[in-house]
């Protein structure tokens, strides 16, 4: 479907469930159109049709970027078409739990995929005409777990950890050119994260968990506002800043209790 004349458009990735479909409808609601990407065209088709009945031109894209080149293959896309993308939000990712050596290497490597590569791709595109136009956004969804290494989690912790330090200094690249680029850094939400992890029974995934639509509003405040990270929900802004003071080795010791399933009584 076209863009709305003077409506500008969002892309969204990840936007079929969780933190990406409640993005979806706050930008819907706030003047955008969308791009919508994810794996499952049934569930982008119903997001689509709750967006537009918010007022947005709706563009579905069903890809899955743990395939090489999906990135590529969304912005040529776009760009057959001549459309321009003022806003990126980087939201797909998941995680795998367990302990290193234990973990599927190909669940590891679809995880580095998504989270890292696709997301290092979709930016880098989409930014180049972003700076070349002289204005845009970009909102790049890490986690609270970017900011401490995580045993039994480890490639994702390390994923989001790049993330975060990526995003920061592009962001300060970024900004004579009248780009701003705002990392997300939400704790443990209600999404289907817990579930797709394995980590439904830990304690991470019951201990002060946000609601998605919360979350999803504080990305996009922060973003509007041009702030670097947005970490929403106080305990988790307090945790953030602990740990730079908390001995490495009791923080790892800590988030490795916090993974750690909870064992069948």
């Amino acid at each position: 479907m076209e863009a709305t004349p003077n409506r500008p458009t969002a892309l969204i990735t990840g936007a079929s469930v969780g933190i990406g479909y409640e993005l979806a409808k706050v930008f819907a609601s706030s003047g955008h159109d969308l791009v919508l990407v994810a794996r499952n065209e049934p569930q982008l088709q119903s997001v689509a049709a709750e967006c537009e009945a918010l007022g947005a031109t709706s563009r579905i894209i069903p890809s899955d970027l743990a395939v090489t080149g999906a990135a590529q293959a969304i912005y040529d896309r776009l760009a057959s078409d001549g459309a321009s993308v003022e806003v990126l939000v980087n939201n797909a990712g998941f995680g795998t739990h367990g302990e290193f050596t234990a973990i599927d290497l190909d669940s590891d490597l679809r995880l580095l995929q998504v989270n890292i590569v696709a997301l290092t791709h979709l930016t880098k595109l989409f930014l180049r005409d972003m700076v070349h136009r002289g204005s845009g956004k970009i909102l790049n969804v890490a986690s609270t777990a970017a900011f401490q290494p995580g045993p039994l989690m480890a490639t994702y912790y390390a994923s989001k950890a790049f993330v975060l330090s990526f995003s920061e200094a592009i962001a300060v690249e970024c900004r004579p050119h009248g780009v701003t680029v705002t990392t997300l850094c939400p704790g443990p939400t209600r999404t289907e994260f817990q579930k797709r992890a394995g980590i439904e029974s830990s304690p991470l995934a019951r201990a002060n968990v946000m609601d998605a639509r919360t979350v999803a509003l504080a990305g996009y405040n922060g973003l509007m506002r041009g702030r670097r990270i947005v970490i929403p929900g106080a305990a988790n802004r307090l945790l953030t800043a602990l740990v730079p003071f908390t001995p490495r080795r009791l923080v790892t010791r800590i988030t490795k209790r916090f993974n750690q399933l909870k064992r069948p009584d």
